[in-house]
């Protein structure tokens, strides 16, 4: 937003005051400012009638909105990005909220997916807000890969990882399959996948199998691409979109429209439909970026907003992300720190377990 940003370098002192007051007010109310309520505030004593042609003039630079006419004035979506890449202060983590994410860990702190069920519950609850957490896919490098006959229709793949973790898939195997198909589908695999993540196995395969064509029969080839395509499907994969609060969200909404909207966000978010995209979200850089209204075509059509922050594993590698939603009109400065704690305590529960 570099012209928002020029624009807030443009203005006098006044306006700069003017605008971050009603900002300010408005994330803390969700109501309108008036001219009358900023002469009580503002530094520099003027009249109301100053007050009003400062905020008409900030409306004409597209950073004010009025909602109703005669009323007072809110930020627009360009006039939030503006005070939040400019003007925010952000505040230091309070001692409150950094004992309510550490306790999570202090009880079975072994189990990840437990801990990490409560981590999302409480980030939800000390913000307020609806909490994500994408839980990391495992990406250790592939030892060895087998598939295994249950019956006619059904096998199971097997993958055990350098690390000693082993996951297993059920899957159906294409008509036809015998014994020794599986036995030479993982021959073939087990030849390519030496030092390779799953992540890694798959781009590979896209390309290996059809250079190799002449090294593996038909029927091996199917099997493979269908032992491999398993960890594909929506729900099957080992990443995992934790979403708490949506209550939150909810209970601060009258509009029926606004409550639609909001419908339609938890239920994509619930079908797992964007789940790619919210870690790509991340991966432009460390630290926590703020993704206001219509500027994220996650949860455009919602209104929100998200503060998201990526974590790392031991080798600073991003595999996941934790995340707060809520309105526009979000405390940021207080949920900056909170969510990017959060993501460090992630990131080290990761570390510690890899």
């Amino acid at each position: 937003m570099s012209d928002a940003r020029k624009i807030l370098d443009d203005l006098n002192d006044r306006s700069r005051e003017v605008f971050r007051l009603i900002v300010e007010s408005y994330l803390d109310s969700g109501e309108p400012v008036g001219s009358r309520t900023l002469t009580r505030t503002l530094s520099e004593k003027v009249s109301a009638a100053t007050v009003r042609n400062v905020m008409q003039d900030l409306e004409y630079l597209g950073l004010l909105d009025s909602p109703h006419v005669s009323a007072g004035r809110i930020p627009t979506q360009m006039g939030l990005r503006m005070f939040v890449d400019g003007l925010l202060e952000v505040a230091d983590l309070s001692l409150d909220d950094r004992a309510k994410l550490d306790a999570t860990l202090g009880t079975n702190a072994g189990d990840v997916g437990g801990t990490l069920d409560r981590i999302s519950a409480t980030l939800s609850r000390v913000t307020q807000g609806a909490s994500l957490v994408l839980t990391p896919k495992h990406e250790a490098e592939i030892r060895h890969i087998e598939f295994v006959s249950l019956a006619q229709d059904r096998a199971l793949v097997v993958l055990v990882f350098s690390d000693g973790h082993v996951e297993n898939r059920l899957f159906a195997p294409p008509p036809g399959q015998t014994p020794s198909s599986m036995r030479e589908a993982a021959n073939f695999l087990n030849a390519l996948i030496e030092g390779k993540t799953l992540s890694e196995v798959r781009r590979l395969m896209q390309t290996e199998i059809g250079v190799r064509q002449q090294e593996i029969d038909q029927l091996a080839r199917q099997m493979v691409e269908s032992g491999l395509a398993v960890w594909d499907r929506e729900g099957e994969g080992a990443a995992r979109l934790i979403v708490r609060g949506r209550a939150n969200l909810i209970d601060g909404t009258g509009q029926e429209q606004e409550l639609e909207r909001i419908r339609v966000l938890f239920d994509d978010l619930e079908r797992k439909r964007d789940i790619a995209e919210f870690l790509q979200l991340t991966e432009d850089g460390e630290g926590v970026r703020i993704f206001i209204g219509s500027e994220n075509k996650l949860f455009s059509l919602s209104g929100s907003s998200l503060v998201v922050s990526p974590y790392m594993n031991a080798d600073r590698k991003i595999i996941g992300a934790v995340g707060v939603i809520g309105p526009t009109r979000l405390n940021y400065g207080r949920i900056v720190p909170i969510v990017d704690y959060t993501a460090q305590l992630v990131g080290r529960l990761i570390s510690d377990r890899s």
